[in-house]
This record gives structure tokens, C-alpha cells and sequence, in this order.
């Protein structure tokens, strides 16, 4: 499920669920919304999609990534994970429901 925010006075964000309420990807701030309807719409390319995920670990040996878009500038970033195949689970049930 993804969730279009209104946060502040003139910025918009995204967030995407797993189907049990997780929050998958939380976007950046865009100035507007068709700003981030045309990210959404640039990530909805299954194969463009796998290219643009930057897998990390935090200090504390947490994982997590980043989602970029064609420009390699970061739009979202997931929430920590215990473990890595954790953390490739959420990139691929995040692909899953952006490319519906």
C-alpha cells in the first residue's frame, strides 16, 4: 500500500506498507505533489527498479537501503532490519507493490 502524506505546509511524502501495516520506504520531502507522482511513476519499472536499491549496514550491524532514482539521488530509505535476508525481504515486497 502506498500513502501519500501532506507533511508541513507545502511539502508531500510517501510511504510504503507491507500488506501487515510495516512501513517498508519512507520517501524525502517533495515541494509538490506531482513531483512525487512522477517519482512513483519512474518506479513502477520492475527492471529499471532492481538497479536502484543501495544496500547498507549500520554501526549497530543493522541493514537497511535506500531506493534512487534515475539520477542516483536517494527518494526513500527503509526502516532497520535484524538481518539481511530481513532486509532483502522488504526490497522485495517493496518492488511487489510499486510495480502494481
Amino acid at each position: 500500500m502506498i500513502e501519500v502524506k501532506k507533511k508541513g505546509d507545502s511539502n508531500f511524502q510517501f510511504v510504503v506498507k507491507s500488506p501487515s501495516g510495516r512501513v517498508l520506504l519512507e520517501s524525502i520531502p517533495f515541494a509538490d505533489n506531482s513531483s512525487l507522482e512522477a517519482t512513483l511513476k519512474d518506479l513502477k519499472n520492475e527492471s529499471v527498479l532492481t538497479k536502484r536499491f543501495e544496500r547498507k549496514t549500520n554501526f549497530d550491524g543493522q541493514f537497511l537501503f535506500n531506493l534512487k532514482n534515475d539520477k542516483g539521488t536517494i527518494v526513500g530509505s527503509s526502516g532497520l532490519y535484524n538481518s539481511e535476508p530481513g532486509m532483502e525481504n522488504g526490497i522485495k515486497n517493496l518492488k511487489e507493490i510499486l510495480v502494481k
